[in-house]
């Protein structure tokens, strides 16, 4: 003899299992956001990959549109003509750009760590004002501050010269504001306050130990103002008029003005655009495991 359960009076009716989940929306679906993402990624790289297939190609090719088809291949004879051009004009704006952005932004860098760890350790007055300036210069654009700093460097009679450019890549005050987090997450005070009690100065104490736990905002601030110095355009071409003072991104502009009147400057200035690109794809490159490193060490008190 079999029973059945009889549903109180009252009680709604039962519904399937499953049936009552709501259904995630199409545009939250696993799908969407690969197929998202990888068209992020394809629009991303598709510049890259066109300065790389362009590269190889002659001026014919170049002005028929032709940068993207298959071809004549002449990636090294526009590497010899990009060296001999100008007596090899371009590897000096090269050497110019790695001397601007690799000292500038390893100073930069160390300067801006050390004003954002005098802010999180120190107690001055003014110190909150201060720092709100420093907030306020993140506000001002680059190009506002252009003909200002033209203004005084032709007081000080530095004016196309390299210490026109180099001068003022030492100062960034995202860096500071960026360095100021940094340690207030990664240097307890602690720490610091064990270190005065064995006898260790001030600068001993940023040297060894606090620079050292804030490591991961050094190479993150360095890597910001690598990428801005080598990129940066407007300031030399206010500053500079010796084209042997250029950096690579002046100097191919340069160029880029003659294609009209000389179209044999198109090869030079794809295949020294992508050389240009050469030393940013390294830094984060080789510096991104330094950072993890970083990141890993300084999360453990």
């Amino acid at each position: 003899m079999t029973t059945t359960a009889t549903r109180p009076s009252g009680a709604p009716p039962r519904r399937p299992t499953g049936a009552g989940r709501p259904r995630r929306p199409w545009t939250l679906s696993k799908t969407a956001v690969n197929g998202t993402l990888v068209l992020a990624t394809l629009y991303t790289l598709w510049p890259l990959g066109w300065l790389l297939t362009a590269s190889a190609k002659n001026t014919a090719d170049l002005l028929g549109g032709n940068s993207l088809g298959p071809g004549n291949f002449q990636l090294g004879q526009n590497l010899s003509d990009l060296a001999t051009t100008g007596d090899g004009i371009y590897f000096r704006w090269y050497l110019n750009s790695l001397l601007y952005a690799g000292i500038g932004s390893l100073l930069c860098a160390l300067v801006c760590v050390a004003a954002g760890y005098a802010f999180h350790v120190y107690r001055f007055p003014g110190k909150e004002k201060l720092f709100g300036l420093v907030l306020l210069g993140v506000l001002v654009p680059t190009t506002a501050l252009a003909l200002p700093m033209y203004l005084l460097a032709s007081e000080l009679g530095i004016v196309n010269t390299f210490w026109a450019v180099f001068i003022p890549s030492l100062v960034n005050p995202f860096g500071v504001y960026l360095a100021r987090v940094f340690c207030a997450g990664y240097v307890p005070n602690e720490v610091l306050e064990a270190a005065r009690m064995d006898g260790a100065g001030e600068l001993r104490t940023f040297w060894s130990i606090g620079l050292r736990m804030v490591m991961p905002g050094f190479v993150t601030v360095l890597l910001f103002q690598f990428t801005a110095i080598w990129n940066n355009f407007f300031l030399p071409l206010v500053m500079l008029s010796d084209n042997r003072l250029f950096p690579v991104s002046l100097g191919l502009f340069s160029w880029n003005a003659q294609t009209k009147a000389f179209p044999e400057y198109y090869p030079l200035v794809i295949t020294g655009s992508l050389l240009a690109v050469v030393p940013l794809v390294l830094a984060f490159v080789l510096l991104q495991r330094h950072w993890k490193a970083g990141l890993t060490a300084g999360s453990v008190k």
